[in-house]
């Protein structure tokens, strides 16, 4: 279906080849140009980024327009903290054509095998983290390739499969970029299909079978039939309902579609993001629980697919009940959830 490569050297731009501390900006940093250059260049060896004098050059006024944007907004008193990590001299539209490549399929609706089966639970617990509960696996890292829905497809089979197996195993998300024929590799798809894909072949394999790579190959299909999880379809939360989106989460994680136009989503570091975002859907997710901030706030809790540097070590807070029946970025929009 149209499917390119990415070549490997579109990697070099923004590797996470080690941990970055927690990046801090100083006040003496915003004084004058040349102490905004130093930040700059103190920026590009703490996030181990590739840059040459000349790309530093013209990246500068980018940079510098982020840090004073995060600066600003940091001062606004909302109920979250931006911070510079990683993306620090991309601008908005560039971070979005790379990272958030949700491509929905109107196809998927027709795919789901079985009528939702959680609506008729009676007790829906007030809270619930899926990661205290072992059905979650650390948070990883698409790097420069547009597969977030294959990551979102990949947390929920692993939940799913933990919950029923009793075991916790880091499956494939290069499987689906390379050998997903419904969807476009680096260049975007719909994890609804990539489940919907994952169960027609039967399940995923495990991630140390078929590693991650962060562009899209030959698809090796000796390795597909080492299943590790199983998948038998697709099921389809209601639209437009958080509550019943609640009822969904408290059973296993759930795949949703999100939209991530803003500035802020791109330099999201702590707190109940409330937006703005719209309803846009170009970013794929896994929830993986929900809850109640001591100050009132509810929330969900989101797994994310952009590194451990990012937000709260990969996760983000999104509130929960406001926006309308869309909810908050269209998180109620799409959900889904293997069988």
């Amino acid at each position: 279906m149209g499917k390119r490569l990415v070549p490997a050297i579109l990697l070099v731009a923004v590797l996470f080849l080690s941990i970055a501390e927690s990046f801090i900006i100083h006040p003496d940093d915003l004084h004058d140009e040349k102490h905004l250059w130093d930040l700059y260049k103190r920026w590009v060896r703490s996030f181990n980024v590739s840059r040459a004098k000349a790309e530093m050059l013209r990246r500068f006024p980018v940079f510098v327009e982020n840090v004073r944007f995060i600066e600003a907004s940091n001062k606004n008193g909302v109920s979250f903290k931006l911070q510079l990590n990683a993306f620090g001299d991309l601008t908005n539209e560039e971070f979005l054509s790379i990272y958030a490549r949700y491509r929905p399929d109107p196809s998927a609706m027709k795919n789901a095998t079985e009528v939702f089966k959680y609506g008729s639970y009676g007790y829906t617990p007030s809270s619930i983290d899926w990661r205290a509960l072992g059905a979650v696996t650390p948070v990883k890292n698409q790097l420069q390739c547009g597969s977030c829905w294959a990551f979102s497809a990949v947390a929920a089979i692993e939940g799913l499969n933990k919950i029923q197996s009793g075991r916790l195993v880091s499956l494939s998300e290069q499987e689906l970029v390379d050998c997903d024929f419904f969807e476009y590799g680096c260049q975007g798809g719909d994890a609804r299909k990539a489940i919907y894909f994952a169960s027609m072949k039967g399940g995923l394999t495990t991630e140390s079978n078929y590693p991650y790579f962060g562009y899209q190959s030959v698809c090796q299909t000796t390795k597909m039939g080492e299943l590790a999880a199983r998948v038998r379809g697709l099921g389809l939360v209601p639209s437009n309902n958080e509550p019943t989106l609640m009822q969904a989460v408290a059973r296993q994680p759930i795949s949703v579609a999100i939209a991530v136009d803003a500035t802020m989503f791109q330099f999201y570091s702590q707190g109940v993001f409330t937006g703005p975002c719209g309803n846009n859907l170009n970013h794929a997710v896994t929830i993986v629980g929900y809850g109640t901030t001591v100050e009132g706030s509810n929330y969900w809790l989101v797994k994310n697919s952009w590194g451990t540097e990012w937000g709260e070590e990969g996760y983000i807070k999104m509130a929960r009940d406001v926006g309308g029946p869309q909810g908050l970025c269209g998180i109620a929009m799409k959900p889904a959830y293997p069988v």
